[in-house]
C-alpha cells in the first residue's frame, strides 16, 4: 500500500517574542519598528510568544491577529502559567510549547564546509545546510548568508548573516569587516543599530552566551 504521508522528527529555528508586560499596544509598536528595518527577514517568519511575564490572561485571538499585522506568523505560545491559559491558547489555534520542547532530537549529520569564492550580491541568498559556511569575498547589502553551523566572512559583511539556523547555539560568526544589516545565531538576532559602534568595520567574533549575542574583537 503506498504511503500518502510520513511523520518524522525535525528541528526548526523559531524566534521568541517576549512580552514584558500587559501593554500589547506598546509592545506592537516596538515590534513594528524592528520589522520595518528588515521587512524581508521577518515576512512570514514563524514566532512563538512568551507570555510568562504577563499578569493576566491575554485574548489569544487578538494577540495572534495583532502580531500577524507585522507580517510574522504566530505558531505558538510559551510561558502559560495555568491550565486555563493553555486551553484558551489551543482554542485560538495556537500550539502550547514548553522549554523542554526545545531539546533537539536526532541532530542532522554535519556535512563538509560550503566555500564561496565569489562576491554575494544584493538579493542573493546562500545557504549551507548542516554545514559551516566560508565566504572568501564580500557580502553586499541586501544579500543573505545562512548556515546551520558557523559562518566565516573574509571580506566585508554588509548584508545579513544567520548562523545556527537549525538551532545550534554553539555556532559563531567570524568576520573581517563588520558592516552588517543583521546578525543572528540560533534565532537570537541584532539589527544594525544594536551592534556596538566600536565594532563597525572591524574584525569580530560573534557568539551566543546565555541566550544573548556576544561580540568580541577577532584576534589572530
Amino acid at each position: 500500500m503506498p504511503k500518502n504521508a510520513e511523520l518524522k522528527g525535525s528541528s526548526f529555528t523559531l524566534s521568541v517574542l517576549h512580552l514584558l508586560d500587559d501593554d500589547l499596544d506598546s509592545a506592537m509598536q516596538v515590534l513594528s519598528d524592528k520589522v520595518n528595518q528588515a521587512p524581508a527577514f521577518f515576512d512570514g517568519a514563524p514566532v512563538v510568544v512568551d507570555i510568562s511575564r504577563l499578569h493576566r490572561q491575554p485574548d489569544f485571538s487578538v494577540l495572534k491577529a495583532t502580531i500577524e499585522q507585522t507580517g510574522m506568523l504566530v505558531v505558538g505560545v510559551t510561558g502559560c502559567k495555568q491550565n486555563t491559559y493553555r486551553e484558551a491558547a489551543k482554542l485560538a489555534g495556537l500550539a502550547v510549547m514548553n522549554p523542554a520542547n526545545q531539546t533537539r532530537v536526532n541532530d542532522p549529520i554535519q556535512t563538509p564546509t560550503k566555500v564561496v569564492t565569489t562576491p554575494i550580491r544584493s538579493g542573493q541568498q546562500v545557504y549551507a545546510k548542516n554545514a559551516d559556511l566560508v565566504v572568501l569575498n564580500h557580502v553586499s547589502a541586501g544579500a543573505e548568508i545562512i548556515a546551520d553551523g558557523s559562518i566565516h566572512i573574509y571580506g566585508v559583511l554588509r548584508g545579513r548573516a544567520i548562523a545556527g539556523a537549525s538551532g545550534q547555539k554553539e555556532a559563531h560568526i567570524f568576520c573581517q569587516n563588520l558592516q552588517s544589516e543583521l546578525l543572528s545565531i540560533a534565532g537570537t538576532y541584532w539589527l544594525s543599530e544594536s551592534i556596538p559602534e566600536q565594532y563597525s568595520a572591524q574584525p569580530v567574533k560573534v557568539s551566543l552566551k546565555e541566550d544573548s549575542l556576544n561580540i568580541e574583537p577577532l584576534t589572530l
